[in-house]
């Protein structure tokens, strides 16, 4: 994935509600603006940036990539305080609450953002009422794999094996409500196919007992099981996005290997807290950008297995709206609840 990831996952056309979930997204903060607030006099202390993710994940890395550029080009330490839990519900509700001068800003993916409001009966914010879009940050490709005992070697034949005998296959993930659960479902119910779901804590486990055999087929992102597959220890049948990986050019997307329109990338972004000026996320949002495109960050990233993906806010704005839109109907399909 390159610069068009936001041009080619936001749909042209949006539904009615959709495009006013966008526009309350990307919307002016006419009181940010009124307090004076300008991208001149902005930063003048830390800016604290809560990552819902523990250290040591693919966006807690990615971010840390960017880290020292920010810092150098906003004249400020951008600190990362790590706040993991609930599936990224406990740091988001953190920025939500924050006050909107630019100085606290998070880090979510599609779980807080767009998955969750239909995953929790209770939510401690409203991500389109309570944060505004700065800038996404990268996509994360996720791979359906299998132990090579497996006998099936493409989709077709492995779809055809499930069909045949339902509840019968086990399919490992990276956990419960996450992105590669929902994945996971989409997958079935794409496939009209009944799996037996084995849920983990994390992609690198899910990835590993597949690779060790204790459970047969996996969805999980790239930069856990890259390795694996290039050595032959994994079987890659799909990758999960619209586009083959320059990583895995033979690997086939699930829409070429017959489920048209299936379409499931990982990904995250920087947001603020509503009402936060927009010349405040006008100055991060170019510095976010510029550091995205920067060649050796990029280099990094894709060896990490991640594609940068700079952006507008309002891209980001209507990408996470209709990310909202989708996961809502597959999630409801598949009855999927969180405590």
């Amino acid at each position: 994935m390159t610069d068009a990831f936001n041009t080619a996952h936001t749909p042209g056309r949006l539904s009615r509600r959709t495009a006013l979930a966008a526009m309350t997204l990307a919307g002016m903060s006419a009181a940010g603006l009124a307090r004076g607030q300008t991208s001149s006099d902005y930063p003048n202390k830390p800016i604290r940036v809560v990552v819902t993710f523990p250290p040591g994940g693919s966006a807690d890395a990615v971010f840390r990539l960017l880290v020292p550029r920010l810092t150098e080009k906003l004249g400020q330490p951008v600190i990362v305080d790590n706040r993991p839990g609930a599936g990224g519900n406990v740091g988001m509700s953190l920025v939500a609450k924050a006050p909107n001068d630019g100085y606290t800003l998070g880090l979510g993916a599609a779980g807080a953002l767009s998955a969750n409001v239909s995953l929790y009966d209770q939510m401690p914010f409203d991500a389109q009422r309570d944060l505004k879009p700065v800038a996404m940050l990268a996509g994360i490709p996720f791979v359906l794999v299998g132990h090579p005992s497996v006998e099936p070697r493409t989709l077709k034949t492995l779809i055809e094996r499930a069909k045949s005998a339902p509840d019968k296959l086990s399919i490992a993930h990276g956990g419960n409500g996450t992105a590669m659960h929902l994945s996971t479902a989409l997958f079935q119910q794409m496939a009209g196919i009944k799996l037996v779901e084995v849920a983990y804590r994390g992609s690198g486990p899910a990835a590993l007992d597949t690779l060790g055999g204790q459970v047969p087929l996996a969805i999980v992102d790239l930069p856990a099981s890259l390795q694996q597959i290039q050595a032959g220890k994994l079987i890659a049948y799909a990758v999960t996005g619209t586009q083959r990986l320059p990583t895995l050019p033979d690997v086939p997307t699930m829409a070429e290997a017959g489920l048209a329109g299936y379409d499931s990338t990982g990904w995250f972004g920087i947001v603020a807290p509503a009402g936060t000026p927009d010349a405040i996320v006008s100055r991060l949002n170019a510095e976010i950008n510029a550091g995205l495109r920067d060649e050796q960050t990029r280099a990094t990233m894709n060896s990490m297995g991640v594609a940068a993906a700079p952006g507008t806010p309002a891209q980001f704005a209507s990408y996470i709206a209709s990310e909202t839109t989708k996961w809502a109907t597959v999630i409801r399909t598949a009855r999927i609840k969180l405590d």
